[in-house]
Parts: C-alpha cells; sequence; structure tokens
C-alpha cells in the first residue's frame, strides 16, 4: 500500500513539520508524540512498523528525552532533519528511486560516499584513505554530483576524505543544495567556532567525528592534542544545538574501551545522538592483519552492541555485525558506492577497485558499470546476514568481483588484499567467523521459536 505522501503537498508537509517542532520544543516530554504521530499518518504500512518501534525506544526515556531537548535547541537543525531525513529520504526516497530505477534500468542506491578531497591535516597511523593519490574536485564537479544525484532520487550525501572540511568550497556547495541530508566523517579539528555557526545556520550537515577511545588511544593514532582539541568541538556543536555523533574504527586493542559503559556514556554526556562502528579492514596505509577483531571479540561486540541498544540513548550502527538488519552487504551500488577524491568509483570505501569515473561519465552511467553489477549480482554473499561483507566474510566473493569486472586498484598496493598471505589470513578468519555466526543464529532462532 502507497503512503499518503501523494496527498500531501510539499508546503503542506513543511509547514506541518514546524507545527509539530514548535510543540516538541515547547514541552519535549509532552509533545513528541506528536511528531511521531505525524510521521505514522505519512508512513507506508511497512514503515509504521518502524515508526511504532520508534515511539517504543524514544517516549518516556529520561535520557533519550535529554538528548531531543539538547538538539530542540537549533530549530533549524530539527525542521531539516525533519524534512531532508524523515520526509526526503526515508518516506519519499524509496518509490521515487525504485521507479526511476525501473524506467532507467538501473538500481539506483540510497546514498553517496563522496571524497571532494584527499587533502587531510592529520596523517593517523593505519587510514584506510591514506594512500589515495592527492586529488580534490573542482567545485563544477562537487556541484555535478550533487545535482545529479538529486535528480536520481538520491537525497543523502555521505562526506569523507581525506578530510571534508578541508575542502574549502564544502559549506558553500551544501547551501545551494538545501533539500538534501549530508553526514561528513571528520577528524573534527578544523571545526572552528565559525564553522559550527556555519553548520548549526545550514542545518542539513552532520559531522561524524572520529575518536578510538579515550585520550591516550586516540592520540596514540591521532597525534598529541587531537582528543582535547576533539572534546572542545563537541562542546561547541552541541552548545549550537548541531546534531553530531561519532565514528570509531574497532581493532583488538580498542574494542573493550570503545564500547565500555564509561566511552559510550561519555559520548552521550557530550551530545552524540549516534554512532558509526566499522571493523577494521586492513587497507589503505600499512595495513595490519593483527589489528582485525578476532571470532571472540566479534561475538563479544554483537551481543554488547544488542545490550548497549537497549540501555543507552545512542543510535548505533555496527557494521559489519548488522548485516542482519539490512539483508546482507550494503555496498556495491546497492545501497550505497563510493566515489573517491581522483573521481574513481569504487563499490566501498574498503574496496579500493574501480572500473569507471565519475569526471567520464554521468552517474547514471556510473550505476550501469561493470564492477557493481559483479557485485550486485552476487549479494547477499552468504546466506547468513551476520557475515555480509565481501573482504572479511566471503573473501573469495572480492576475487571473483574484480577478476570479473577487471576493475584496476584505486592506489598502489590495493590489490595486497586479494593475494598472498593477506588473502590466506582472511580465508581463514572468515571461515571461522561464519561458523560461529551460523551457530549464534541458530541460538537466536532457538530462542525464538
Amino acid at each position: 500500500m502507497k503512503g499518503r505522501l501523494d496527498q500531501v503537498g510539499k508546503l503542506a508537509t513543511e509547514l506541518a513539520i514546524d507545527t509539530a517542532i514548535k510543540y516538541v520544543r515547547r514541552d519535549p516530554d509532552r509533545n513528541l508524540g506528536t511528531l511521531l504521530d505525524f510521521a505514522d499518518r505519512l508512513a507506508s504500512e511497512e514503515q509504521r512498523e518502524g515508526v511504532a518501534r520508534l515511539r517504543d525506544r524514544l517516549v518516556g526515556d529520561p535520557a533519550v528525552m535529554e538528548q531531543i531537548r539538547r538538539v530542540a535547541k537549533n530549530p533549524r537543525m530539527l525542521q531539516k532533519f525533519f524534512s531532508n531525513w524523515v520526509v526526503n529520504y526515508l518516506l519519499l526516497g524509496p518509490r521515487r528511486r525504485r521507479e526511476l530505477g525501473e524506467r532507467l534500468g538501473v538500481h539506483i542506491p540510497n546514498f553517496l560516499l563522496i571524497d571532494p578531497t584527499s587533502a587531510c591535516n592529520l596523517r593517523c597511523s593505519g587510514c584506510w584513505a591514506g594512500e589515495y593519490p592527492p586529488d580534490t574536485w573542482e567545485v563544477e564537479l562537487f556541484e555535478r554530483v550533487l545535482s545529479e544525484a538529486e535528480e536520481l532520487g538520491i537525497s543523502w550525501i555521505v562526506l569523507s576524505g581525506g578530510e571534508p572540511f578541508a575542502y574549502k568550497p564544502l559549506l558553500e556547495g551544501i547551501e545551494r543544495h538545501p533539500n538534501l541530508a549530508f553526514m561528513a566523517y571528520t577528524n573534527g579539528t578544523l571545526i572552528t567556532e565559525e564553522v559550527a555557526d556555519r553548520l548549526a545556520e545550514l542545518g542539513t550537515l552532520s559531522p561524524a567525528i572520529s575518536l578510538e577511545g579515550f585520550k591516550e588511544v586516540t592520540d596514540s593514532r591521532r597525534g598529541e592534542g587531537i582528543f582535547d582539541q576533539v572534546v572542545e568541538v563537541m562542546d561547541r556543536l552541541r552548545e549550537r544545538g548541531v546534531l553530531f555523533g561519532a565514528s570509531v574504527t574497532v581493532t583488538r586493542q580498542n574494542v573493550e574501551e570503545l564500547f565500555s559503559y564509561d566511552f559510550i556514556d561519555f559520548l552521550v554526556e557530550k551530545g552524540a545522538v549516534y554512532i558509526w562502528s566499522f571493523h577494521y579492514i586492513p587497507v589503505g596505509r600499512n595495513p595490519d592483519l593483527d589489528l582485525m577483531l578476532t571470532t571472540e571479540q566479534r561475538l563479544w561486540l554483537k551481543r554488547r552492541v544488542d545490550e548497549l541498544r537497549a540501555t543507552r540513548p545512542l543510535l548505533i550502527a555496527d557494521f559489519w555485525n548488522d548485516g542482519y538488519a539490512v539483508g546482507g552487504c550494503i555496498a556495491g551500488g546497492r545501497m550505497y558506492l563510493h566515489i573517491n577524491a581522483a573521481g574513481e568509483c569504487e563499490p566501498c570505501a574498503f574496496v579500493h577497485f574501480a572500473t569507471d569515473n565519475i569526471r567520464e561519465k554521468s552517474l547514471q552511467e556510473v550505476l550501469a558499470g561493470p564492477l557493481l553489477r559483479a557485485f550486485q549480482k552476487r549479494q547477499p554473499f552468504y546466506p547468513n546476514h551476520l557475515a555480509p561483507c565481501p573482504i572479511i566474510d566471503n573473501p573469495e566473493m572480492l576475487r571473483e568481483i574484480v577478476a570479473e569486472s577487471g576493475a584496476h586498484p584505486t592506489h598502489p598496493g590495493a590489490e595486497e588484499i586479494l593475494r598472498g598471505e593477506t588473502a590466506a589470513f582472511l580465508d581463514c578468519r572468515a571461515a571461522a567467523w561464519r561458523s560461529a555466526a551460523d551457530n549464534l543464529m541458530a541460538e537466536q532462532e532457538s530462542k525464538v521459536g
């Protein structure tokens, strides 16, 4: 059953959002339900289940309400969140992309991950993007990609790099696209008072600030004094009501600290609303297989995240343990693709191979390219979606995809993940995880049964 958005004009929708936000700001504890009622009326039947889950999680939880009060300080941010994320991305987006995709004969992903520059003011050890050649997009290319994405019904743009805030035209480009929702993976150090003011004014970009844990472990990887700078930036964003989160790379060395109650509570206290968690992948600058999570650690992380979701007011996305929630791997253009600073169109931020370049083709042409098609025809890569990844869970799939599509590595050394000691290690680790994941899925199914 189609949602009721066809019955509601865009202007009427935004007026209704404005009214609902005024109620929420006036008395969040009492009126949050008003906003959820509005979302429920717009939703399709299948989307209403998600709204109901959201209501159960949000309403009445004191910690959640405190988070909402913080964000409600900035009505512009709140209005843009519901207009761009909830309406454009979640409610309107799926149907529009599906209809356009059927007409054009391509699969249109949910969002894009783009690197407008490879420049960065830090040199973090083990950076996944640390071996890309130096490059920066022209303003015209940035504008074209955003415009083509919008035309295809893609309303969520994720920014990475390099350091996105090192790209000088960034905020001006974002301002020209007020109906897009943006998120930026950032080290945070370039978010000055002036930049924070602009983010509060725009209301469409949410920074995801990279951390490795507390001060000692963060500074050991990112540089002395970086943790303290990041804490100041979080305070700066919280004071202005800018919706922000954290991005963490989980390794064998820091997994327990990152998902300790103390660290999660620290993020909540600072005002973070979400955390994107990425398991370490041995790509980029000086890949280190010893940093990868062990099977036992990954099992612990899966259970810990489930517990934290039930007890902490923080949205946690755990790549790759959340594969079961999204039907397996989301890369390869299925839900997103990565366009790096050289314009190379990669299936994933961690799959450093390409067949097409956005400088030479339109976004629509890229979506029809051989690498994405080779990816998509194999998805899901494993029946148990707890093992979704073609790099660390099913590495034989990546080798097949690269060979079939004729993809080339996008920087020197990228091909090492396909052969020799690295490939043998990944095969062994993947087999161990698939066995553990199958046991865990059987255990969960037996409880449900």
